[in-house]
């Protein structure tokens, strides 16, 4: 069901660092800076999201897509913390937060996409999961993961590949 968006989630360790360190020369060659300087200002000013963080705007963008009935239906359902029995009393109740559901297998279960989606998805902010459309959702989402690298006290490193 899910096998191509866990493939696209977790391809690979090596993958990610390939692609960390494309997105890292991009930013160097733009700004002409040395190999050892730092990018994080040049990411800062162009508004790029670090890999990590854009799988995971990828990922809530094709959430908020499925919960919103504009996406593939293989995708879905996902299942709303208020679906469930028994939750019209709950606090929980009244949030957009999504179930988890159980993983059979630890090696691939969680990068299948209800997985990773619901984990995603409910580590963002009511604010932004609340919104009322896929533009303003995209908008808000993306300042928030900015906001997240930006407040990071070592963001400066962070982004840095290893060699």
């Amino acid at each position: 069901m899910s096998n191509n968006s866990a493939i696209w989630q977790y391809s690979t360790v090596l993958g990610s660092v390939y692609s960390t360190r494309l997105h890292a020369a991009a930013a160097r060659l733009i700004y002409h800076l040395r190999p050892h300087d730092h990018i994080t200002d040049a990411l800062a000013t162009q508004h790029w999201l670090r890999v990590s963080e854009r799988v995971q705007y990828k990922i809530a963008v094709l959430t908020y897509k499925v919960l919103h009935n504009s996406a593939p239906r293989y995708l879905g359902p996902l299942v709303a913390v208020a679906d469930l029995h028994g939750r019209s009393a709950l606090r929980s109740a009244n949030t957009s937060r999504l179930v988890i559901p159980p993983i059979k297998l630890s090696t691939v279960g969680s990068r299948a996409f209800p997985v990773a989606a619901a984990h995603v998805w409910n580590g963002r902010p009511e604010a932004v999961i609340s919104s009322s459309s896929l533009q303003s959702f995209r908008r808000q989402l993306k300042t928030h993961l900015f906001s997240t690298i930006v407040s990071t006290p070592d963001s400066l490193t962070a982004y840095q590949p290893s060699l």
